[in-house]
């Protein structure tokens, strides 16, 4: 084999003009061309640092793959382990030498394929498998939970990922976040966002596509997250969402415009909070359906004594926060539904309507709120109030953004489980 440094063509397979003769083919062929050759054995001219025979390697340093002497180069690497998960990493420009840039997985075998071309452009292949050792007695276990439960949603439902343990520090949040994966068909740009040390949201940049599958997976098992935290296994998820349905409220005008798919299927009066419980603007997300829900002024601070006191039982109403905010029918206020805001915070409107909004939206539904004189939804802690933050503020929730996440300013508030009739 001739190992004299030389210039090796592109071949490219780029339209050109020429005029073919006999016995000449392009992009490759027969005929001796070097694309076209069954690539030879290249075990002793690719490396690799992982032991040899039954010795297991180290998963805390990075796999790298090397050509021995200069005069060939690396032109593919596929490093696979047992459950499927490609092991990201990174060529050098001069194609001398490859390493992984994501982490190892404690006790599991790789298959590592590795392409390469010699001083002469003929192709050789070297395949290897290796197995890490163990992960460390006494180490934590890292449990992921995502949510909600497998089923179809509204547009505006966010996943959720719990962790079984905190992770604090941005690097070892940085190899959360990259095994925590999330498609959809059709494919959207989405992020995921620490809440807290515990908690993440995931949701796209816009609303969730109507009609979508959105397929939620871990890769985090046999990972070192922290010096004394690997991840475990995961259950998958799986969500479809259906007809993009929004309701928007007009707390000034006293009217809820309902949308299926962006076009208005109806136009109700209601009414909302009055002055000093006035309802939150912004956007809210269906949090569940109760046919009834018996709603007290005390639960609110409200005396029994207060002419503000009340005690109903509440039907077809629909919860958007926590602290008990909800879309419902109020047969007592239906002279000044379209008229005034006479509540407690919640939306009321008449029986038949609020029977026909309940029949008609499912959690993960939208539901958004201008013109209160309210305050804003905040995006945590009483409900899924995510998509109040713009885009670009949530992303620096991101532990892979360059920002720091420690920066973001939203307060996050505890859940309040009192109805506001």
């Amino acid at each position: 084999m001739n190992h004299t440094p030389r210039f090796r063509p592109v071949v490219s397979c780029t339209l050109l003009v020429v005029t073919l003769v006999a016995g000449v083919t392009a992009c490759g062929g027969s005929n001796g061309h070097p694309l076209a050759a069954k690539p030879y054995d290249a075990a002793d001219e690719i490396s690799a640092n992982v032991p040899e025979g039954d010795d297991k390697a180290d998963s805390d340093k990075p796999l790298e793959v090397a050509v021995n002497g200069d005069d060939g180069r690396i032109t593919d690497v596929s490093a696979v382990d047992a459950t499927g998960r490609h092991l990201a990493g990174e060529l050098d420009a001069d194609g001398q030498r490859w390493h992984s840039t994501s982490p190892l997985a404690a006790g599991t075998r790789y298959t590592v394929r590795v392409s390469m071309e010699d001083g002469d452009g003929a192709p050789g292949s070297r395949t290897l498998s290796f197995e890490t050792a163990s992960a460390e007695a006494g180490k934590k276990l890292l449990k992921v939970a995502f949510g909600p439960e497998a089923g179809t949603y509204g547009v505006g439902q966010p996943v959720t990922a719990e962790l079984s343990a905190p992770v604090k520090d941005k690097a070892s949040r940085a190899i959360v976040e990259r095994a925590l994966r999330v498609r959809s068909k059709p494919a959207v740009t989405g992020s995921w966002y620490w809440v807290d040390d515990k908690n993440l949201h995931y949701r796209p940049k816009d609303y969730w596509p109507a009609k979508a599958t959105i397929d939620v997976t871990s890769g985090l098992a046999g990972i070192k997250v922290t010096d004394t935290l690997y991840g475990a296994p995961t259950k998958a998820l799986k969500l479809t969402t259906g007809d993009r349905v929004e309701a928007i409220t007009d707390a000034a005008a006293h009217t809820m415009t309902v949308k299926r798919d962006g076009k208005v299927i109806n136009t109700i009066p209601v009414t909302t909070g009055k002055p000093g419980f006035s309802t939150r603007n912004g956007v809210k997300v269906v949090l569940s359906k109760e046919y009834s829900v018996r709603m007290r002024g005390e639960t609110i601070g409200i005396s029994a004594s207060s002419s503000d006191s009340y005690d109903l039982q509440v039907y077809y109403a629909t919860r958007v926060t926590w602290s008990g905010e909800y879309v419902h029918a109020a047969p007592w206020s239906t002279g000044a539904q379209g008229y005034a805001n006479v509540s407690h915070g919640c939306t009321g409107m008449s029986t038949s309507l609020a029977q026909w909004f309940f029949n008609i939206v499912r959690p993960g539904d939208i539901v958004q709120v201008v013109g209160s004189q309210g305050e804003t939804m905040t995006p945590f802690g009483n409900g899924y109030g995510d998509w109040n933050l713009s885009w670009e503020k949530w992303q620096q929730g991101s532990a892979l953004q360059k920002n720091d996440a420690s920066d973001r300013t939203d307060t996050i508030q505890a859940a309040r489980l009192r109805p506001e009739v």
